[in-house]
This record gives structure tokens, C-alpha cells and sequence, in this order.
């Protein structure tokens, strides 16, 4: 199966596409960087020069793709910085160490020179990678090699890294050999067997346990633990969704016609964002449902998402009860309703993980008086004030991370993406609440000087 994953890559890689293999393990992904890279030398697309040993051993050179594995603000270009798991294009490399790097497919400009120090420690080819650290990346198709030790965590991670398609390719033989037992000892085992124990594997604890005390930079990866939670989010909540949609007065043929649109997976998110607003999606659904027919309709699940989009564009706050909606780091709609508990757990872990990485990004940013946060302005003295500052303040930073936003302001310029415009509506609303808030030290108005002399 290994052969046959590395097989479909290198032949994406040849039509011209951007694209993936993910390993179990860091050994099977050094093999197959080492394997990739070899055959890229063999048939001409790298050429002969200049090399570099990186930390596990492997060599890189121009032309190598690789991917970074640490944030360091230091080194940046016009557009952003580099962050962990981004992908990039070695251009040129120097006989002292250093190397230079550019974006993938950039040919000229928007290049960054990275230290020999920062090579040798925090750079890896970039052909493979473990699901865990593949968080980051998007690519054009993915192949995933999965083994019975793949956490469903992490499958899930792997198989939406590629944009056009992702392949799992299940491992049932293993070398001879072998101490530990394997499906492939079986007879009867088969990819089916082997992918239902993967989705009974779950490794929150681990996952938790690595991004923890193995990713330490990972505070600086919103954009990546908020992509694991809606990842993760999607298959907690589908039963659900699914009950839905299949009682909410739609035939039976219709509502199988929502479930298996393309367009499924984001009417279930916009779901989740409604109920994060405290819209009773369970009432409302049916009764835009009910609104009109679906009649010659190409896509009844695009028609839904539209009428619930139009429905939901305010809270579902009525009167003079007011309710914060369930957002997690004020962006990120919670995932409520009935589902498993290793599921429920690992969304919890991943809640908190993103509430402490905002809260990071924060303090270090203020602490290195970046200038984005001037506009923040000081927590006030008083505790409850001060809790509501750092709540709103927390939202920019999330905002300002999760979207790489890299000018001096807080929210940066207008997006053109739908789902990034709803995230800059809730920061700009966050920062109007710290505008209106007075200054630390202006709660008093200092007392008039005494004149002293005649007066008329």
C-alpha cells in the first residue's frame, strides 16, 4: 500500500498538481521524503547542487519543497510571516547554511531568507507528513496511509487536506517479522475492518498531550486548531443533522438528495452557527422547509443553506434578554446537541486549546508592543471591566492570527471570503466595545487648577 500511495502522488505530481502523502509515523515520512525527492532528482525536475542536511537526516537543495516547522515573526516578507506547517520553495542555497525560500509557485519576490540555525532544526521535506502536523496544509490531492494505529482524530485531519481528492490507502501487510499483532495477521481482515477500528480509535488524549508538550509554538496555529474543531465537529454532529433534515417535511428522496449534495457540509455548519446564536434550528428548519416547494430545483441543500442564512443574519434574541452567543475565542460557533463523549471530549479539549492560544497570542503581542494592539487600548483597573476587556481584546487577537492578517491594524483590510467576513464582523463589534470603553486612567476628571491673582 505504500507503493501504491506513493504511486498515485507521483503521478498527480506529473499532471501538475499540488499534492500529499501522510504517514502514521515520522520514520514512514522521512521514507517517503527521501523516496520522493530521489525520484524527483532521477527524472530531471531537481537538478544537481548545493545541499543541506536537515534534522533527520535527509538532504534539501533548490527546487526542494519543504515545510517549516516553527513561528518566527522575525522572518517575514510583505505578505505575512513564517508559521508552522506553511509549504515553501527553496530557491537558493548559501555555502554557510542559510537558505532562501519562496511561496509555492511564486517565481519572483516574496522571498524570505532563513538562518542555517533555523534550517537545521525546524525544516522538513515537504513531500510527506504525520497526520498530526499536516494540520496546516492544503493541497491540491491528498494520500493517506492508514495504518490500524491511526487515531480517528487524525484521520479525519488527513483526509481534508486535499482540495480535489483524498485516497486512503489501508496498510494490511508488514514486513516479516513483526513483534506486535496486525490485522494482517488475520486472514480475514480487510480495508473495511481495518477503517471501522480506526473510527473507534480515539486518540483526544493523545492529541491533546502532543499539542501540548510537543508543538509548543502551536499557540500560534488558530487557523489550525479552529480547522480540527470544525473537522472534528462535521461526523460529531452528522447523525444528527441527518435526523434533521430527514424529518423536517422534505420526501424521502429529497432528503437524500440534501445529505449527499456537495453542499451538505456547509448547510450542517451553517446549522451549527445558527443554534450558536441561539436560533432553535430544530423548529426553524422545518419551517423554512415549509416556506415553498423545491420544484425543479438543481439543489435543494444550496436552497436551504440560502434560506437559513437569510433567516439567521441576526441573533435570536428577542426582548430585553440578551444571550452571548456560544462562540468559542468569540469566533468559532460551538457544537452542541447529542453526540458521543470521546467526541464531546475531544471537542472540549480542542475548545480550551483555542481559548489559551488566543489568550497567548494576546499577551505576547502587547508584550512585544506590536502595533496592532495600540488600538486595544489598557485593561481597566477595575477586575470586572478588565475580564470584559480581555474577552473582546482575545476576540481581535483570535481574528488577527486565525486570518495570518499581517498589517499594523487590528483586523487588516476587508475580505472577499464569505466566512471570514462573519469572523471580522465579530472583531470590529469586539473592538467597538473596547473604543467605548473609558481609559484606565480618564475615569476622573482631574481638578481644576487653582487661579491664583486678580479676576474680572
Amino acid at each position: 500500500m505504500t507503493d501504491a500511495a506513493y504511486t498515485a502522488w507521483r503521478h498527480d505530481r506529473q499532471q501538475g498538481l499540488a499534492s500529499v502523502l501522510i504517514a502514521e509515523t515520522r520514520e514512514n515520512v522521512t521514507t517517503l521524503n527521501v523516496r520522493a525527492r530521489a525520484a524527483l532528482i532521477l527524472d530531471g525536475t531537481l537538478k544537481p547542487g548545493p545541499e543541506i542536511t536537515l534534522s533527520d537526516g535527509s538532504m534539501t537543495g533548490v527546487g526542494d519543497t519543504i515545510i517549516t516547522r516553527h513561528n518566527d515573526r522575525r522572518l517575514r516578507n510583505r505578505h505575512g510571516w513564517v508559521r508552522n506547517s506553511q509549504t515553501w520553495t527553496i530557491s537558493q542555497v548559501r555555502g554557510d547554511g542559510p537558505v532562501t525560500i519562496r511561496p509555492p509557485g511564486a517565481r519572483f519576490g516574496n522571498s524570505i531568507v532563513l538562518p542555517a540555525e533555523y534550517v537545521a532544526e525546524h525544516v522538513d521535506l515537504g513531500y510527506a507528513d504525520t497526520a498530526h502536523r499536516a494540520q496546516g496544509i492544503t493541497a491540491d490531492t491528498a494520500h493517506v496511509l492508514v495504518e490500524p494505529t491511526t487515531t480517528r482524530e487524525n484521520l479525519y485531519v488527513a483526509m481534508t487536506r486535499g482540495r480535489e481528492s483524498n485516497l486512503a490507502c489501508v496498510i494490511l501487510d508488514r514486513p516479516d517479522g513483526h513483534a506486535t499483532p496486525h490485522p494482517g495477521d488475520n486472514p480475514d481482515a480487510t480495508a473495511r475492518t481495518v477503517l471501522y477500528g480506526v473510527l473507534q480509535h480515539s486518540g483526544a488524549e493523545l492529541s491533546a498531550h502532543e499539542t501540548i508538550t510537543t508543538e509548543q509554538d502551536r499557540w500560534g496555529s488558530i487557523a489550525q486548531l479552529a480547522a480540527e474543531y470544525d473537522t472534528i465537529a462535521a461526523p460529531a454532529q452528522h447523525d444528527r443533522w441527518t435526523t434533521l433534515i430527514t424529518t423536517s417535511g422534505l420526501t424521502t428522496d429529497q432528503a437524500q438528495a440534501v445529505i449527499d449534495s456537495d453542499a451538505f457540509g456547509a448547510l450542517t455548519a451553517k446549522l451549527r452557527r445558527a443554534e450558536a446564536n441561539h436560533h432553535n434550528v430544530d423548529t426553524l428548519l422545518p419551517r423554512l422547509i415549509k416556506t415553498r416547494g423545491f420544484t425543479d430545483a438543481d439543489d435543494i441543500a444550496s436552497i436551504i443553506h440560502h434560506r437559513l442564512a437569510n433567516a439567521t443574519t441576526r441573533s435570536a434574541d428577542s426582548g430585553r434578554t440578551r444571550y452571548a452567543p456560544r462562540l468559542i475565542a468569540g469566533l468559532i460557533p460551538e457544537a452542541a446537541g447529542p453526540m458521543t463523549s470521546d467526541m464531546r471530549h475531544a471537542l472540549d479539549e480542542r475548545r480550551e486549546l483555542i481559548e489559551t492560544c488566543a489568550g497567548a497570542v494576546l499577551d505576547t503581542a502587547r508584550a512585544a508592543g506590536e502595533a496592532w494592539t495600540r488600538p486595544l487600548g489598557d485593561p481597566p483597573r477595575d477586575p470586572r471591566k478588565a475580564a470584559a476587556w480581555r474577552r473582546y481584546a482575545r476576540t481581535i487577537a483570535a481574528y488577527h492570527d486565525r486570518y495570518g492578517i499581517t498589517e499594523d491594524t487590528p483586523l487588516g483590510p476587508v475580505p472577499d471570503d464569505a466566512a471570514q467576513k462573519i469572523d471580522r464582523a465579530r472583531a470590529e463589534a469586539a473592538l467597538r466595545q473596547l473604543a467605548s470603553q473609558p481609559e484606565p486612567h480618564s475615569r476622573h476628571r482631574p481638578p481644576a487648577p487653582t487661579r491664583h491673582g486678580p479676576t474680572l
